[in-house]
């Protein structure tokens, strides 16, 4: 049984994650096997209230999850670690010392908020040959599960476009804070590979849209405005398939491609996706600021 560690509790995430992975206050269908949560760092917030981070703590607590002092305190507890702060922007601070201390490592959307972050990240999880992993729930929605399942009846993925909710916080900047379920959606179904993005920016909606090395098209709507909702169309080589996401499930699923990691010690998916995603959404934002100028994802 593989004992995991939480460093930041400012999201309902760790109680949702908790649930599925400790077999507590959750129907069975959403279980998830092979791992436990056993202690935690709470920390502070930019985010999330005071009240409502020690709602998370003390649920955490109830559950049985000991709860510590600092992130160092859970070396030598655990055998794995999530880092689930909200803000992107502590995400290098609280996992190096996971990764440098050989510690497996999962860390929540978004992976870092800049590419610089994002590539220091990776090195060090190359440098210490620790599996890193970092990916929205999105990305494993049942919808996109049977879309990738089906590829011989459907053919390849010609263009998609994705679109999620984004709603903004200055602790994650533009599509960092919530955009990012639909670029993540997109990526799931088109792969990496994207060179180039612009971006029609107003504050009730943004669209971006990515040009792919292979001349393939694909593009997000984040919404502020009006209903919210996940889903996507995927443009495939025999035929169309669009899909509202139902979320029911999409914990559970990216929760069993944790869990999996920490027991291989191989990470579901190439880091360098996670980083191009980073890039993807830091040149969004620089169209965006430039009235929707083409903005190569890497300099």
């Amino acid at each position: 049984m593989i004992h995991v560690g939480i460093v930041g509790f400012d999201t309902s995430h760790v109680v949702e994650f908790t649930k599925r992975i400790n077999h507590i206050n959750i129907e069975q269908e959403q279980w998830v096997e092979g791992a436990r949560i056993v202690a935690g760092f709470p920390g502070t917030s930019k985010i999330t209230d005071d009240e409502t981070l020690a709602k998370y703590t003390e649920t955490l607590a109830g559950y049985g999850v000991e709860v510590v002092d600092t992130p160092e305190d859970l070396l030598g507890k655990i055998d794995a670690v999530m880092v689930e702060f909200q803000s992107g922007i502590v995400h290098l601070e609280y996992a190096r010392p996971f990764l440098e201390a050989g510690v497996p490592t999962f860390v929540d959307k978004p992976f870092t908020c800049s590419v610089a972050e994002a590539r220091q990240l990776a090195e060090l999880a190359e440098a210490n040959n620790v599996p890193l992993f970092s990916s929205s729930s999105l990305r494993y929605a049942l919808e996109i599960q049977q879309l990738q399942a089906e590829k011989e009846q459907t053919g390849r993925v010609i263009g998609a476009m994705a679109y999620s909710p984004a709603k903004l916080h200055s602790q994650n900047p533009g599509l960092f804070h919530y955009g990012i379920h639909a670029v993540e959606t997109l990526y799931a179904l088109m792969g990496p590979g994207c060179e180039r993005v612009w971006c029609v920016y107003e504050d009730d909606a943004e669209v971006v849209v990515g040009r792919w090395a292979d001349e393939r098209i694909g593009s997000i709507r984040g919404t502020r405005g009006g209903p919210h909702a996940y889903g996507f169309t995927a443009w495939c080589e025999k035929e169309v398939r669009a899909h509202s996401i139902n979320a029911s499930y999409i914990y559970r699923e990216l929760l069993k491609k944790v869990v999996g990691m920490f027991e291989s010690g191989v990470a579901p998916l190439d880091i360098e996706e996670t980083v191009e995603i980073v890039a993807f959404i830091e040149a969004a934002a620089k169209s965006a600021q430039n009235s929707g100028q083409v903005t190569p994802l890497f300099d």
